[in-house]
């Protein structure tokens, strides 16, 4: 398909920073190639929040869409399912509201977007001095010396190496990031979408592409390009990591697709 002919859906998640998603919709607007809509999956932020999304609604080249429920713990998982359910795109390019996108990260993912595939990305982690440069406005972009040695290659970006790498590379499905992902919204409600029995926080995004591979659904690997810069910050409790482990394997033990307790019943 080409690239002008896909509704892509940027899909945003957020919870209770502002500075950080205000820095990540910048970005998203400055893209070479924009989606045809930005969806922010809210997982219970406040007014400043709401007051800020207003705000940007007001410059956004696209339709801005806030889905938001009432906090009640981390529900990212139902979250999701709200906010994908609402979306207009038929491809599904997801990231957390804590990354800078590289301007060309939207025409990357719509470069490999391929029926029958669901895309992987990778992602820069940025050290607190960077990203505080980030929020402060004084830069937009890191540039490579603001980059911490170990993902200078993450934040390459090259056509010929991207395609050679995109079915060779990365190929564990537990090699996931929720944070620069895409797939097809159709194939997300084959497997009724994320499941909303995972809790706080952990691999929700590898529960859920388990799930497509067992439906028929393979993996490529965006390397070389759609390149996310992800803004310092305290790492989430992993207090119910285990759990999700525990899904992990059952669907991998029984080649589950299907989840019971997903996106059909806001469908």
């Amino acid at each position: 398909m080409k690239e002008n002919e896909l509704k892509i859906t940027l899909l945003v998640s957020t919870y209770n920073w502002k500075e950080a998603l205000k820095c990540s919709l910048m970005s998203a607007f400055r893209q070479t190639l924009l989606p045809m809509e930005i969806v922010i999956a809210d997982d219970g932020s406040d007014e400043q929040t709401r007051n800020l999304i207003e705000e940007m609604r007001q410059i956004s080249p696209v339709p801005l869409v806030h889905v938001w429920h009432e906090d009640k713990g981390f529900r990212k998982c139902e979250i999701s399912n709200k906010a994908i359910a609402k979306s207009q795109g038929d491809y599904i390019v997801q990231i957390d509201g804590d990354v800078i996108l590289e301007r060309h990260f939207i025409e990357d993912h719509a470069a490999l977007a391929e029926k029958g595939y669901f895309v992987c990305g990778s992602r820069v982690h940025l050290d607190s001095r960077t990203s505080n440069l980030i929020l402060s406005g004084k830069i937009r972009i890191p540039r490579i010396f603001h980059l911490p040695i170990g993902y200078f290659l993450n934040s390459l970006r090259e056509a010929h190496l991207r395609n050679f790498f995109a079915k060779r590379y990365g190929r564990k499905l537990d090699h996931m990031r929720g944070c620069n992902m895409a797939f097809w919204k159709d194939n997300f409600i084959q497997v009724n979408g994320y499941n909303e029995d995972l809790t706080q926080w952990g691999h929700e995004d590898s529960e859920l592409v388990h799930r497509l591979h067992f439906l028929g659904v393979q993996k490529k690997y965006l390397k070389m390009g759609g390149v996310v810069y992800h803004l310092h910050h305290q790492l989430a409790s992993r207090s119910n990591e285990q759990q999700h482990w525990d899904a992990i394997n059952d669907v991998k033990l029984n080649r589950i697709c299907w989840t019971k307790n997903g996106i059909n019943k806001y469908l």
